[in-house]
């Protein structure tokens, strides 16, 4: 443990940490779910997805469902839920997983 003020490095090597526990949680659990799914603030895993494009006037959005979801977002605690709602403008892309793409190499 250190008692002076955190530094720029100190505070980059922690993330990195994060990161690289996340990409290694991911590794574990992708071949637990069908989908990938990318918005602009996030990326998911899940086992089922419907997504809804709506308008309201000139504008068009996309609502998504998806169950049985695992987030990535190293700040979570819990990165599996049941259950996530999405409202968004930006695109969003859904792809279907294959076992084969769900093999990543160590």
């Amino acid at each position: 443990m250190h008692d002076g003020p955190v530094s720029a490095e100190d505070l980059e090597a922690y993330e990195n940490e994060l990161e690289l526990s996340l990409y290694r949680e991911y590794r574990d659990v992708v071949s637990l779910f069908s989908y990938v799914v990318e918005t602009e603030r996030r990326f998911y895993l899940a086992n089922a997805v419907d997504v809804q494009v709506r308008g309201n006037g000139e504008e068009v959005f996309f609502e998504l469902t998806l169950e049985d979801a695992w987030v990535w977002d190293i700040y979570r605690t819990s990165r599996f839920v049941k259950s996530v709602h999405v409202v968004t403008f930006k695109d969003v892309n859904v792809e279907e997983l294959t076992k084969l793409e769900m093999d990543i190499p160590s």
